[in-house]
């Protein structure tokens, strides 16, 4: 198992890395995620908050996780207006 060393966002590539013990990187590109799989406003705006806020825990959930069901667990998006 891997130790990380540090897990910072860089604004200047808008991507999320990672360094561990033994000298590796992982650089998680995060405007490419929320293109994959953000479909609206809301979703957009949870992954924006779990990277500013607990950028491991977005690391851990990109990485190891379902980013499409947890969303969908925690974004409550309800149209304004029904069509017709």
């Amino acid at each position: 198992m891997k130790t990380m060393t540090s897990c910072e966002f860089n604004m200047d590539t808008a991507c999320l890395e990672l360094r561990y013990a033994d000298g590796t990187m992982i650089s998680i590109d995060c405007i490419a995620v929320e293109n994959q799989v953000a479909r609206n406003m809301y979703e957009q705006s949870e992954l924006d908050y779990l990277l500013y806020n607990d950028p491991v825990g977005y690391a851990d959930l990109i990485l190891n996780g379902d980013v499409i069901e947890y969303l969908r667990n925690v974004t409550d998006y309800r149209p304004l207006y029904e069509r017709e």
